[in-house]
């Protein structure tokens, strides 16, 4: 039976562990999603301290729009 492995973070290129895609990729987004299912503000905070740390470690890589797009814009209430 395959083993679930979660779709994680590698630092310093901020691609997913598993997939390859940049993190947060589409099967971490909706892990998060699930565990931050009662408490958005909480994800966004999460999600927030995650965008800092991959924008030191990115620096001139992309725009601080698109970083934004990238860790936060999906992850707003409807």
């Amino acid at each position: 039976m395959p083993r679930y492995r979660p779709h994680i973070a590698a630092r310093p290129s901020w691609r997913c562990r598993v997939c390859g895609a940049a993190w947060p990729c589409s099967p971490a987004r909706l892990a998060l999603l699930g565990e931050y299912r009662e408490n958005r503000t909480g994800l966004l905070i999460y999600l927030g301290t995650m965008m800092y740390d991959a924008a030191g470690d990115l620096t001139g890589q992309y725009p601080p729009g698109l970083l934004a797009d990238r860790f936060l814009t999906w992850a707003r209430p409807r």
